[in-house]
C-alpha cells in the first residue's frame, strides 16, 4: 500500500476504525462487513485492498490482523435483507452492526466509499479507501475471508452452482448453473440474472 491516510490521525489521539464490505455485487449469499481498530503507527506488511491479494495471502494476513488489532468485528446482512431493502442499505446495516460490536468503541469511523448514513459515530467516507487506508484495507481482508468461507459452506449445501469457485458472483459458470438448476434458497431474487431465471 503506497498511501496510508491513517497516518494523519495517529497524532490526534483519536481512536478510529476502518470499515469495508464484501459481496455487494454477488448474485447469492449475504453482504459481509468488517470493522477494525489498529494500533497507532502499526502497519502490517502486505496489507492492501483484498481484491489485489491471493486467497492464501488474505488468509495469512487475516491471522495477523486479528492477532494485532485493538478490536475487530464482522457482521452480515442476508440475501433476504438485500432483497427487502436493496444491497446498499443492507451493506450499511451490516457495517453499523460490525461497528456496534467493537470493544472499545471508536470515536471516528473511516469507511470505504461514502459515509454511512445514520451512524451515531462521526464517519468519513474515503473513495478507494481499501487502497488508501491501512485500517480500511484490514477490514476489507477480514470481510472477504469471512464471506469466502461462508460461500464454501454454501457450496456444500447447494451443490451444482460452484459457489466455492466464484463466491456467488456473476460468472458465466454461475449463470449457466442458474439456467439449468434455477435459483437456490440463498440467491438474491431482485438481482437481474436471478430475476430473469425466476420469470422465465
Amino acid at each position: 500500500m503506497r498511501e496510508n491516510l491513517d497516518r494523519r490521525l495517529w497524532n490526534r489521539d483519536t481512536l478510529f476504525c476502518g470499515v469495508d464490505e464484501a459481496g455487494r455485487g454477488a448474485l447469492a449469499g449475504p453482504v459481509v462487513a468488517a470493522a477494525v481498530i489498529m494500533p497507532p503507527a502499526l502497519e502490517i506488511d502486505g496489507v492492501d485492498d483484498s481484491k489485489k491479494l491471493s486467497p492464501r495471502r488474505r488468509e495469512q494476513l487475516e491471522r495477523s490482523i486479528k492477532e494485532r488489532a485493538l478490536g475487530w468485528a464482522v457482521a452480515q446482512a442476508s440475501h433476504k435483507v438485500i432483497d427487502r431493502c436493496n444491497v446498499l442499505a443492507a451493506a450499511y446495516r451490516a457495517m453499523l452492526r460490525a461497528i456496534g460490536k467493537l470493544d472499545p468503541q471508536p470515536a471516528l469511523v473511516l469507511v470505504d466509499g461514502w459515509a454511512i448514513p445514520d451512524s451515531s459515530i462521526p464517519c468519513e467516507g474515503i473513495i478507494n479507501g481499501d487502497c488508501r487506508s491501512h485500517s480500511i484495507a484490514c477490514a476489507s481482508i477480514l470481510a472477504k475471508v469471512y464471506r469466502d468461507r461462508l460461500m464454501v459452506r454454501f457450496d456444500r449445501a447447494f451443490p451444482g452452482y460452484y459457489l466455492a469457485r466464484h463466491k456467488g458472483y456473476c460468472t458465466p459458470q454461475h449463470v449457466r448453473a442458474l439456467g439449468l438448476l434455477g435459483a437456490c434458497p440463498i440467491h438474491r431474487r431482485t438481482f437481474g440474472p436471478v430475476r430473469n431465471v425466476l420469470q422465465a
